[in-house]
């Protein structure tokens, strides 16, 4: 049979398995691109920076909070 039906490879089987897109996951592989030799201190300072500006915008909030606490007190006695 091998001389009528000589024996032919058959090509290799497609495997494909579907890539999701993982938005988290790319960010992270952003971040450790970014984070080369000396951009450690520029992370910590922007995140420092990101922190003063919540911390001033809470005692905005709460010092408004009491004025208006003070004027409610002061008016409704």
């Amino acid at each position: 049979m091998s001389v009528l039906f000589p024996k032919v490879n058959q090509p290799p089987k497609w495997d494909y398995r579907p890539i999701y897109y993982d938005e988290e996951k790319e960010a992270r592989k952003d971040k450790l691109a970014r984070l080369h030799r000396g951009s450690f201190r520029e992370e910590h300072e922007k995140n420092m920076s990101t922190q003063r500006m919540r911390n001033r915008s809470k005692l905005g909030f709460w010092i408004a909070l009491l004025v208006l606490g003070l004027l409610l007190y002061l008016f409704l006695r």
